[in-house]
């Protein structure tokens, strides 16, 4: 007699397709039972030997969806149960949930040939989706992964679309945002005052890559929230977008219509080729070739020499780029500084002033997203961004966590963390939260978590600063909830979101941690950013620094890279910068000088000076301007004739001021910028490998934002190689803030300072 078995399939499994493949797989393997979706992923039932339903096991395992991630599986005999056939099942969800949260999903080449076809019943219908691809996490209101559980619920599947729902053999099989042009989302096209154009789908895109021809400036709303395009070889328009959307040299983001297309006009790798058609489909930094013919280059990204690229992530973006052929900016929509825009009457009400027309459709959005950004340092992934495709999952080794824990993250790149559960879930990236809009939908997210997971924090989480919104958003609930508030300094908690990353806590080797940013509060009141750190034996302790200077105007230091520099110069040098301020200014300056108590070690800082000390620039319109316009000289040195600008000293702390003292000098000697601006970078490398060998180190774990900068992080990994030293860097997450409430639960749990 046959027996039954339960197959249990957690991870990233719900809304991928998990259990259309499972019953395909079954109904080949002439096994009677069922599969549905629970609390803990996919559950199947099955009638058969216990060989049998082990092989069964494997063939799940080797053959699983492609855009799935299988964190763990177990089967066991169960109770027998009679079946007559294999079916899939309603999912019963009796405990609270305990998987990751599907991430969207980019439009799969079988849906992008469809929407292509003019024989294909799907033929232009911009919201095209099937088991492989499209939004999940955007259109989530509760979970498991079901229609009804989503904002398409509200569009009735016509009785084709029904057909294909509910055959075996459909790749629409049980795909939750199944929809048509018949009983599916609709465009609606409209000038900035309110005046609506007339035409089906087809017309109403065509239109809309007129509007774009013609150099106006479209409001589109994509699956993740609204989108500012331009044609971006137009560079009155590119103008006209960055006057109005307050964004003077920020660089903007390229759609391009076509991988051909990218590759004629960029230096790609195989993985940025790869990444860039992935189901992520992320904004990619990339090196052009030459000058490109049809972008207006120095407009898009002023100053840079590399640029932000991507490929349609939806089935909407790519009827338009086929129709239009030519790449266009695609910015987020809103206004600086401010979230992405999701709904309809917001976008009217914000973007009026920006938008020349709007692109809206009926879809609701639950989650608005960016788009993620990476880049790769070789073969090597680096996220500068971390939100649609890639959030709110952290799929990583799952952390034994014994409680449930909020953790409410940094400022300036602001994440939470939530550990509801067996899972651990970071947030896509937020912005600064000095913006009340941004704020505003922090808190709104965190409310949404605590809904969707039933469950309030034990114990929540926050940075040791307590000026920080999401600070004191954080003691807030700890209050309303009755829960535990413990706090976190910043900088250890980067350096723990590393050790995080890469299972180093049960290390029985001692790590050097580096953790490099703009500013952070310390332990000593200072303000840290230029920090090294031991870890052994679960603790962790700060164990040098960066000569402290002087933290001058407050929040206006990060803002004014000359202000860095007046304050890191030794005292008989500062004459020398006198010219970079007005008469009133250098008095007020000074006087500040002489009164000022407050000290940062911040490298990022520091890279500001030496960007103003090198006449790059005084003042930035964008956080990270400097470091990236040095970044951007020092690529254009080609030799390696590098200068250690702190050989042969020898110091407790780093001493800044003699760094900055030995640049001037190789400056008046007329060294080329670029070099002295390489030589910097190279110095700060032969800094931290100095550290690492004085005290015995062979690993070292890097975070902050600093560490964003390909040539910083290229440099220690070829130098570190060679001294036999390991590197480990931020690779899941962020390098940047966005990492600090992954690395505040890190911190909690592992470390017993």
């Amino acid at each position: 007699m046959l027996q039954t078995f339960q197959i249990i399939i957690s991870g990233q499994v719900q809304g991928v397709g998990f259990r259309p493949f499972v019953y395909g797989l079954a109904r080949k393997n002439l096994l009677k039972g069922s599969v549905c979706n629970n609390a803990d992923g996919v559950l199947i039932h099955i009638n058969s030997t216990e060989e049998k339903a082990k092989e069964f096991l494997t063939l799940i395992l080797d053959g699983a969806p492609e855009i799935s991630v299988i964190q763990s599986h177990s089967i066991c005999k169960v109770s027998h149960e009679a079946f007559d056939d294999f079916g899939i099942i309603p999912s019963e969800i009796n405990n609270q949930i305990n998987i990751p949260l599907t991430p969207d999903f980019a439009i799969c080449e079988s849906c992008k040939a469809e929407i292509k076809d003019a024989d294909n019943r799907r033929y232009g219908y911009a919201f095209t989706t099937c088991t492989n691809c499209g939004p999940r996490y955007a259109v989530t209101t509760k979970f498991p992964f079901e229609r009804t559980n989503t904002t398409v619920s509200v569009f009735n599947m016509c009785e084709t679309c029904q057909t294909e729902y509910a055959n075996p053999i459909d790749r629409r099989f049980h795909s939750q945002t199944n929809s048509c042009s018949d009983c599916g989302i609709q465009l609606k096209l409209s000038d900035c005052e309110g005046r609506q154009l007339i035409g089906n789908q087809n017309e109403l895109i065509k239109k809309a890559a007129n509007i774009l021809r013609k150099g106006s400036i479209l409001a589109l709303k994509n699956t993740n929230g609204y989108l500012l395009c331009c044609d971006a070889n137009n560079k009155k328009t590119i103008g006209k977008l960055r006057e109005k959307k307050q964004r003077p040299t920020k660089p903007f983001a390229l759609l391009y219509p076509s991988i051909k297309k990218i590759k004629n006009d960029f230096q790609l790798s195989q993985v940025e080729e790869e990444t860039l058609c992935s189901a992520i489909a992320p904004i990619v930094i990339l090196n052009p070739k030459d000058k490109i013919q049809d972008i207006e280059h120095q407009s898009i990204a002023p100053r840079l020499n590399q640029l932000g690229v991507m490929l349609p992530s939806s089935a909407l973006l790519t009827l338009l780029m086929v129709e239009l052929q030519m790449p266009i900016i695609a910015t987020s929509g809103n206004i600086h500084g401010s979230p992405i825009i999701s709904e309809e009457t917001d976008a009217e009400k914000k973007l009026s002033g920006i938008a020349d027309y709007f692109l809206h459709h009926d879809l609701e959005v639950s989650f608005p997203q960016d788009d993620s950004v990476v880049r790769f340092i070789g073969e090597n992934q680096v996220i500068l961004r971390r939100s649609r495709g890639l959030a709110p999952n952290y799929i990583g080794t799952i952390q034994s966590y014994n409680e449930k824990v909020l953790a409410m993250g940094a400022h300036l790149k602001s994440t939470y963390a939530f550990v509801p559960n067996s899972h651990t879930y970071v947030s896509p990236y937020f912005g600064n939260l000095d913006s009340y809009d941004v704020s505003e939908r922090f808190e709104e997210s965190v409310n949404q978590f605590e809904k969707l997971f039933q469950t309030q924090a034990e114990t929540v989480l926050i940075d040791a600063h307590p000026q920080y919104q999401s600070s004191i958003l954080g003691r807030e609930l700890s209050e309303r909830w009755n829960a535990n508030l413990i706090s976190v300094q910043h900088h250890k908690a980067h350096f723990a979101s590393v050790l995080g990353e890469h299972d180093l806590f049960e290390s029985e080797e001692k790590i050097l941690g580096v953790i490099w940013d703009g500013t952070g509060f310390g332990e000593d009141q200072a303000i840290w950013g230029g920090e090294f750190f031991n870890c052994e034996n679960h603790k962790m302790e700060r164990l040098t620094h960066f000569e402290y200077f002087d933290w001058l105007a407050a929040d206006k230091m990060a803002k004014e890279p000359r202000l860095s520099l007046l304050s890191v110069l030794p005292e008989t040098e500062k004459e020398a910068v006198k010219s970079k301020f007005s008469e009133t200014e250098w008095r007020i300056y000074g006087k500040m000088l002489v009164n000022n108590s407050l000290k940062t070690s911040s490298v990022g800082r520091l890279f500001d000076g030496v960007a103003s000390l090198l006449n790059i620039i005084d003042k930035t319109t964008y956080e990270g301007e400097a470091a990236m316009l040095l970044e951007n000289e020092a690529r254009k040195y080609k030799e390696d004739a590098f200068v250690d600008f702190l050989e042969n000293v020898q110091c407790e702390t780093i001493p800044t001021k003699v760094l900055i003292e030995n640049i001037m000098r190789a400056q008046r000697e007329e060294m080329a910028v670029e070099r002295l601006a390489n030589s910097f970078i190279h110095t700060l490398v032969l800094i931290i490998l100095k550290v690492a060998i004085k005290n015995n180190y062979k690993t070292i774990a890097c975070s902050g934002g600093v560490f964003q900068n390909s040539i910083l992080i290229q440099k220690l990994s070829q130098l570190s190689k060679k001294q036999g030293i390991k590197l480990k860097i931020n690779r899941i997450l962020s390098s940047n803030d966005e990492n600090i409430s992954f690395g505040q639960l890190c911190y909690y749990q592992h470390i017993k300072n």
